[in-house]
């Protein structure tokens, strides 16, 4: 799909998405439009249709003045401080979990445990069959919302997968399979991506944050996946490594909706519904086996490489990112078939070379990032430098949990 198309698709997506729910006032231009076309040329027709007219044009005023009301009642403020993790601790549920705040970049909750239950790929899911809604509260605002997010950027109101179960380890016993359900890319900008936004009524000064109205639970905690009402698009990356050792990154444009400019993963996106089906057409069982399906297809789109340059994927770890309204994230290690150079010379798709300013490689020793994490190095000083001042939080915690693999297995 070429820039213009994609471009034009952005703009589809964002019209339709607003119309949707403001079809009222669309249909009382409708009803002016044909009040217009419909005069007749009968004295009484006319008499009848410039009464309908008028009606028409009286309705559609009114919407107009209601609809900027509604868009004005509504003031966004930028949350520009840290994600305050000493007011809201993580779920009970979650084994050994603890905050990792890197600067500028953003605040994700990890597990050990959780990482290591993944390495055992015996997690099964399960897929709702109705799809995601918006909730009341965040309905109201999402067509204030939308543009401010869109502003600046190309937003396609895409299908995503969610989730609504947590991967935690489960003794003995197989675990319960893990709930997902069918959504849309603008679902998750107008719930998960509110968290870094602070809306407040103009008539009332009330104030809505999405860390306290959704992310806390009854006792004042991170609520689990499982009782969440937002999105919760499932984030997807994965860090590869050519034959000759060498990561591949993506330098990401100032296009994209998140991280723009900063070093990505070698493939990072979000798990889509095809994810989910096997190449034959059937439905796959296993969490890992899904999530990798959508690391090897983002890898592949964002890198140009092909399936048949992708020797195996690993899933090696899981965060929440909370400035996204504590999304879940899953990371994986992927072992290539060719080489640096014919890495270098291969291009993104042409629909993700909006997005991608190009592939840098980098000379990274994942042994010994491991050793010196389990060592107890801060994730700042076991990471080359250049990765740690100019990667995304995802490159980040691909590495860490990469590394932490590789480093269990030695």
């Amino acid at each position: 799909m070429g820039k213009l198309t994609r471009r034009a698709r952005a703009k589809a997506d964002y019209f339709g998405f607003v119309g949707a729910r403001e079809w009222p006032l669309a249909a009382s231009g409708l009803g002016v439009l044909l009040g217009v076309v419909t005069i007749l040329p009968s004295a009484v027709g006319v008499v009848l249709s410039c009464v309908a007219l008028a009606l028409g044009v009286a309705t559609f005023t009114r919407d107009v003045r209601l609809l900027r009301r509604r868009w004005a009642g509504f003031e966004f403020t930028a949350i520009a401080a840290p994600f305050p993790v000493a007011e809201l601790p993580p779920p009970a549920a979650y084994p050994d979990a603890d905050y990792l705040a890197v600067p500028a970049r953003g605040t994700a909750l990890v597990s050990a445990a959780i990482d290591r239950e993944l390495w055992a790929d015996r997690l099964t899911v399960a897929v709702d069959g109705e799809p995601y809604r918006l909730p009341p509260a965040l309905k109201a605002t999402a067509p204030h919302v939308l543009p401010l997010r869109a502003r600046g950027r190309l937003l396609f109101n895409g299908p995503v997968v969610g989730m609504r179960g947590d991967p935690l380890p489960a003794a003995g016993a197989r675990p319960a399979p893990i709930r997902l359900h069918r959504a849309r890319f603008f679902d998750a900008v107008c719930s998960n991506e509110l968290g870094t936004l602070r809306i407040t009524r103009t008539e009332t000064g009330e104030e809505f944050d999405l860390r306290t109205a959704e992310l806390t639970d009854s006792a004042g905690a991170l609520r689990e996946l499982s009782s969440s009402e937002l999105a919760d698009h499932v984030g997807v990356s994965t860090v590869a490594f050519t034959t000759d050792g060498k990561l591949v990154t993506v330098r990401q444009s100032p296009l994209n909706a998140v991280s723009g400019l900063l070093l990505a993963p070698s493939g990072s996106g979000s798990l889509e519904p095809r994810d989910l089906r096997t190449p034959d057409g059937g439905t796959r069982r296993f969490l890992h086996t899904a999530v990798r399906a959508g690391m090897d297809r983002e890898l592949c789109e964002e890198s140009g490489l092909t399936p048949a340059d992708v020797r195996r994927t690993k899933v090696v770890g899981f965060a929440r990112w909370m400035e996204r309204g504590a999304k879940p994230e899953f990371f994986g290690l992927t072992e290539l078939a060719v080489d640096s150079a014919e890495v270098a010379r291969r291009r993104p798709v042409s629909g993700e070379r909006l997005y991608s300013a190009g592939l840098t490689l980098f000379d990274v020793d994942l042994p010994a990032i491991g050793a010196a994490l389990a060592g107890g190095v801060p994730l700042s000083e076991a990471l080359p430098h250049r990765l740690w001042e100019d990667g995304s939080l995802p490159l980040l915690l691909a590495l860490r949990a990469a590394a932490a693999w590789q480093a269990a297995r030695a």
